[in-house]
């Protein structure tokens, strides 16, 4: 069986590679906007349907994954930022709050669909401008959902995560494994 990720994620291949030995990452091109007034939870679990159902389309003997993760604070999905300002508003909204990150994955192949949501609570200790400023000096922020690595600097920030810490990073590791085991 050839298994795709769509996506070209380096967090997600390095974990997708302690699940399955050989696979190939091909990037899903799609619209990522959100609906008007669309949950987030029914976004990210839409937005790994429409990975993974992109790249199948092209690859219909393989078995694609596709993943998205969204940080979610205050009701309110919180995506890569756009720049370092739209950076620095979201880590002062994470600042002192628990936010949820949920990461949605769709495993499809030409007989079989199967979709499942990975969630993980994560409580940021108060942050100061000065923190957020040094933080945002360096690039970890970039092509980051809510704009900070749970794995990188940003890990000092974090006072509590409780659920998948995998999720978290961009792929829930052992639900892919277990699901895996269906197919």
């Amino acid at each position: 069986m050839q298994y795709i990720l769509a996506s070209q994620s380096p967090r997600r291949k390095e974990l997708l590679a302690r699940v399955v030995e050989n696979f190939q990452a091909v990037p899903a091109d799609i619209d990522e906007t959100p609906y008007p007034s669309e949950q987030p939870i029914d976004y990210v679990q839409r937005m790994a349907i429409q990975k993974a159902a992109t790249i199948l389309k092209d690859n219909p003997e393989a078995m694609v994954i596709g993943s998205d993760t969204s940080v979610v604070c205050q009701n309110q999905i919180l995506g890569k930022p756009q720049d370092k300002n739209d950076a620095k508003s979201m880590l002062e909204m994470l600042s002192g709050q628990t936010h949820e990150v949920y990461t949605a994955v769709s495993i499809q192949s030409k007989d079989k669909v199967v979709n499942f949501i990975s969630k993980a609570a994560v409580t940021f200790y108060p942050l100061t401008e000065e923190e957020i400023a040094q933080y945002l000096l360096d690039d970890e922020y970039k092509d980051k959902a809510g704009a900070y690595a749970v794995q990188g600097v940003a890990s000092k920030f974090i006072q509590s995560i409780e659920g998948d810490y995998y999720a978290i990073v961009g792929l829930p590791v052992a639900a892919l494994y277990q699901t895996l085991k269906q197919f």
